[in-house]
């Protein structure tokens, strides 16, 4: 497992991390034996960052982890969770509401401090709230020694060009966006830099986009979008390979892009994401199956406020 460091944190975590959303039986029905054998196999593998939120199986997710982590040394993983988002539409990114959250997430996920806390898609309420309310309440709580570094998240990379200039985080998480067919992240890139924000790029399989079995029907893509995903994927499986190898394996080769989130609630699927990143990515595959997503390259959709989605109608070439 390759390591990089993750900005102005000086946090050395794994260019491939764990996304402990599957553990709140958010995708499938899980197993809570099952899933903390992942937890343990992902440390085991070498990762070393571990995602989760209270959001993900309404609080499930960050019980079953803490029951993981439990049987982990602390200093063997960097532990990120968020706040702000507790339901499909329950939002609360008051001061108060984010500094009692921290204490809930605590006590779940038995540690006595956490990382790295998100403010969690914050492309759902006005800025005004998050600037006077949620940013104090990640100050508030490094000083309080609850937190060590305070962060935002969210789908529209609007968002991020309208806070990092105006706000202080340490880190940010994009997801959809450095993908095979989605690579805008990378205009990004020269902004966080320059400003020495970390960057975590989760959902390399765009929330299910870039899978043989087709997208599940939430999934907020145009039709256009999710076919040319499905023809790519179908394609790869003509091949004797997998879309998703390729996906994970495009999304941990950037050396600008520390770290990459997998979610998974199965022990062996993520020992084999792990080895994957450390196998040579097939570029003849690679560029066949660029080739069939070009026509839809950086198309997206359509997430929380109308002020962070300029240009984006339904999706966006």
């Amino acid at each position: 497992m390759k390591y990089r460091q993750l900005g102005k944190t000086g946090l050395d975590v794994s260019v491939l991390s764990f996304g402990a959303s599957s553990l709140g039986s958010v995708f499938r029905d899980t197993d809570e034996g099952e899933s903390i054998r992942t937890v343990h196999a992902a440390v085991d593998a070498g990762i070393n960052y571990i995602d989760v939120s209270p959001y993900y199986g309404l609080t499930k997710a960050e019980t079953v982890l803490g029951k993981a982590l439990k049987d982990i040394p602390r200093d063997k993983y960097v532990l990120s969770t968020k706040a702000g988002r507790y339901g499909a539409d329950a939002f609360d990114f008051s001061h108060e509401r984010i500094v009692a959250s921290v204490d809930e997430s605590l006590a779940r996920l038995n540690v006595d401090e956490i990382d790295i806390l998100y403010l969690h898609d914050i492309e759902f309420v006005p800025a005004d709230v998050i600037m006077n309310e949620a940013i104090p309440a990640l100050q508030r709580l490094k000083e309080l020694g609850k937190i060590r570094f305070g962060g935002i998240c969210g789908l529209p990379l609007q968002l991020f060009e309208t806070f990092i200039p105006r706000v202080d985080v340490d880190c940010i998480i994009s997801y959809c966006h450095y993908s095979l067919n989605d690579t805008s992240l990378l205009g990004l890139l020269p902004m966080l830099e320059a400003s020495r924000v970390g960057l975590v790029n989760a959902s390399p399989l765009s929330m299910g986009l870039l899978g043989t079995r087709g997208t599940p029907d939430w999934h907020p893509a145009s039709p256009e979008l999710k076919a040319a995903c499905l023809d790519a994927a179908r394609y790869c499986e003509s091949q004797g390979a997998d879309i998703a190898k390729l996906a994970i394996q495009f999304s941990t080769s950037n050396d600008r892009i520390p770290t990459t989130l997998v979610s998974t609630a199965n022990p062996a699927n993520i020992q084999k994401n792990a080895a994957w990143t450390e196998e040579p990515i097939d570029e003849e595959l690679l560029a066949d199956v660029l080739a069939i997503l070009q026509p839809v390259h950086n198309r997206t959709w359509v997430s929380g406020r109308d002020e962070y989605n300029l240009g984006i109608g339904g999706d966006k070439s």
